[in-house]
């Protein structure tokens, strides 16, 4: 069983679902609310256990009604929780979604997940070294991810850097990263002053750009790959992003090569966003292998 350690963000979504969103000053009516565990880590950290990994999360929530629901949530997909504590004087973190016109809009409020410092991952160095690979995103502080990378280096453990939501990522932590996966988007910030074919060329098999609905491209050092997604009808694209990191990770923690673990990932990430909310549609590991028969 693999074992995948995620670092990064607990929080509870404040889902909002509408035929439209509202412009700027504009009230519009709604259709549902709901509030359902996320947090791009959390959401990775279920992901994988959905499909089999053995997995350890290190983060932080506050210690209100919000938290104990998220770790109830981690409990009840097998999560290991050992890392994740409460913080006492900050709120959960929340995110704020509104579904509308086939797409989300998303407001994160980090709270308790600014707490997920460089001494609190100290803490947890145990658990980053005995992991197959190690998974990180950006809602959290950036001195942390650095400290991370600094920790993978050292113990030669795989870092998977999934740099969203976008801001710009010191060289030190792109070197010494194993895959990154942005979206065109995070590609643009990540390597300013370069088109996407030279990033992808100055990081073959380590600079993956996820394109939506066209799939995932990478250079594996004589040429462009890109290997297509899967259609489907969408309900809810939230977490099909943090679904695709999960299942790419447990992917090559098992030794998969990486054109299968792309596909493994795509797979996962398609059938993701035919149900409602970013957790609710991610799927196990049978669903996965099935619906690549």
């Amino acid at each position: 069983m693999a074992k995948i350690c995620v670092i990064g963000s607990s929080s509870m979504d404040l889902v909002v679902t509408s035929a439209r969103r509202p412009g700027a000053g504009e009230t519009v009516l709604g259709d549902s609310f709901k509030t359902v565990p996320g947090g791009k880590g959390a959401n990775q950290a279920v992901a994988a256990a959905r499909l089999g990994a053995d997995v350890s999360m290190i983060g932080r929530v506050g210690d209100d009604t919000f938290g104990t629901a998220i770790l109830n949530n981690f409990k009840a997909n097998g999560v290991n929780t050992q890392n994740v504590k409460p913080v006492t004087h900050l709120e959960s973190g929340t995110a704020h979604i509104v579904l509308a016109e086939g797409d989300n809009s998303i407001v994160v409020v980090e709270a308790a997940n600014r707490e997920v410092t460089p001494a609190y991952v100290d803490e947890a160095t145990e658990v980053i070294q005995r992991a197959d690979i190690v998974l990180i995103q950006q809602e959290i502080p950036e001195e942390t991810v650095v400290r991370v990378s600094e920790i993978c280096a050292q113990s030669g453990t795989p870092l998977l850097l999934n740099p969203a939501p976008a801001r710009k990522v010191p060289d030190e932590v792109i070197d010494k990263a194993a895959y990154i996966t942005p979206n065109e988007h995070e590609a643009e910030i990540l390597f300013q002053g370069m088109t996407p074919a030279e990033a992808l060329r100055k990081y073959p098999n380590k600079l993956f750009i996820t394109e939506g609905s066209n799939g995932v491209r990478y250079f594996d050092g004589e040429q462009e790959i890109v290997v297509p997604t899967y259609k489907v009808e969408p309900v809810d694209t939230t977490g099909a992003g943090d679904t695709f990191n999960a299942a790419f990770a447990v992917a090559l923690a098992e030794g998969k090569p990486l054109q299968e673990s792309i596909r493994f990932a795509n797979r996962a990430a398609s059938l993701s966003v035919t149900k409602f909310g970013a957790q609710g549609g991610m799927p196990t590991r049978d669903e996965v292998e099935e619906s690549l028969k």
